[in-house]
């Protein structure tokens, strides 16, 4: 028997791959399926089951190209309604791959349809459950997210989670592997480990949610510090119940290279979105007029799902050459499809035609600090709340990235702001969403928060350790 974590960072999604005796399985797998379908004829192996814990909301999942490409049934837990042909298994039910057994637990509580799927060795001894978002490390799944489709609040949901863990997951081995669907940065779950995999015995142990208390007292814990979702996740969760168009014709039209002025007239005549997906330094100095900047090198997909409101979106991208497969290859794991093609050279193509270009200005925290020693300055801090509230620069305004197509009043244009995050990914994304919008009063710090904190020119509040990283 073989399992296999399969993570994907930027996502903080894990896809599993089981095998024993020439048959194989995948659990939640990502929406580019080639790697699950090499992987197993690396083994000569068949696979004979796609297994999904879940109607995915933060991730578009790979169940349909892979079931079509291997033949593989897709099997979803009790009271699923899939808008394509699959397996809704019963609580209970065991499925045989090769040697080994894997049972379907039905856990509500995330959603309604949601499922763990426990894995039994050759001998028939439990050794792994791939808990999905039922059940993370450190934590376990929001319970604000399938309100709607389950017509309950934020509360029943939570208490029927409570029960889900205490009766189907609790009782199980604490030798058992916990296999989670994410881990630390995704927004499936308010504070979840680093760690990607542990027993279920340490979880006992550790994990707030499963510690002693009433049901109340765990509907109490796991509501506090919920934030909005963001926007995309019923898209994406609609697309998995529905179905998509295949990966293959994703990535053929998205890698479609524009001449300067193919990519200047579709930009003028389709209403795209400019991307340009280059650091945010390089950005700084000169990029097209009116195009975003979310770094490829970063959390690029979920940052796109949050700031682009639409998936259906069209979208023109600007790219180093050799990571356009890659960007588009991200954009439609979160469900934006309607990529139109890629800039040919890039924008030192567009600035050696002679077209319009603009720049966003950018400095060193130690330049910021000489600054502001002597004359005020204005600061936003464009962190996430909880960021801010557990530390900040006393007098900084905070306006979230996250939040920020909601919070634009915050944002005058009457004040030269200086602008941070953490490190200085998150305040390019921010300047650069602004100056498309006519702001032009925005200065980007380098660094973000830890470089300034580093000056020691700066008053900062006290440290409080952060009850949600939401």
């Amino acid at each position: 028997m073989k399992v296999e974590q399969i993570y994907t960072g930027c996502l903080a999604q894990g896809a599993y791959y089981i095998e024993s005796n020439g048959e194989a399985a995948v659990i939640d797998p990502l929406r580019e399926v080639q790697p699950y379908i090499d992987r197993a004829a690396k083994s000569g192996a068949k696979i004979k089951y796609v297994f999904e814990t879940h109607f995915h909301a933060d991730f578009v999942s790979g169940h349909l190209d892979l079931a079509k490409k291997t033949g593989a049934q897709i099997v979803y837990g009790p009271t699923a309604v899939p808008g394509f042909e699959a397996v809704v298994a019963e609580d209970g039910q065991v499925f045989k791959l090769g040697d080994v057994t894997i049972k379907v637990l039905h856990t509500p509580g995330h959603t309604m349809e949601s499922a763990c799927y426990l894995l039994a060795d050759e001998k028939g001894k439990d050794t792994g459950l791939f808990s999905g978002d039922t059940l993370f490390i450190g934590d376990v799944g929001r319970p604000d997210l399938a309100q709607k489709a389950a017509n309950m609040t934020q509360e029943q949901l939570a208490e029927t989670l409570y029960d889900s863990l205490h009766n189907k997951i609790m009782p199980l081995g604490d030798d058992v592997i916990v296999y989670p669907a994410h881990g630390a940065g995704s927004a499936c779950g308010k504070n979840m480990s680093k760690e990607t995999t542990d027993t279920l015995g340490n979880q006992k142990k550790t994990n707030y949610a499963l510690q002693h208390m009433t049901k109340a007292e765990f509907v109490k814990e796991v509501v506090t510090g919920l934030m909005p979702p963001p926007k995309y996740f019923p898209m994406n969760v609609m697309m998995n119940k529905q179905g998509y168009e295949s990966i293959d014709l994703v990535l053929e039209r998205g890698q479609h290279g524009m001449s300067t002025e193919a990519f200047e007239a579709a930009a003028n005549e389709t209403g795209a979105v400019i991307l340009d997906t280059r650091d945010a330094e390089v950005f700084a100095k000169g990029f097209i007029p009116n195009s975003i900047n979310i770094g490829i090198n970063g959390n690029f997909a979920p940052w796109v799902g949050a700031l682009i409101p639409d998936v259906k979106q069209e979208i023109l991208l600007v790219a180093e050459a050799d990571k356009v497969e890659e960007v588009v290859t991200r954009l439609a794991r979160v469900g934006y499809d309607n990529v139109l093609g890629y800039l040919e050279g890039g924008f030192a193509t567009w600035k050696s035609a002679g077209k319009e270009t603009d720049s966003i200005q950018s400095i060193t925290a130690s330049e910021f600090a000489a600054l502001a020693e002597k004359q005020p300055v204005n600061i936003m801090d464009v962190r996430r709340k909880s960021e801010y509230d557990s530390e900040h620069i006393k007098g900084a305004e905070n306006v979230p990235l996250d939040y920020i197509n909601d919070n634009m009043s915050q944002v005058g244009r009457d004040k030269t702001w200086y602008v941070h995050c953490a490190g200085g990914y998150r305040s390019m994304i921010f300047a650069s969403i602004l100056r498309a919008r006519g702001f032009d009063n925005l200065i980007n710090v380098q660094g973000g928060f830890g470089a300034i904190k580093e000056t020691g020119k700066f008053d900062v509040t006290d440290y409080v350790c952060p009850t949600t990283l939401l």
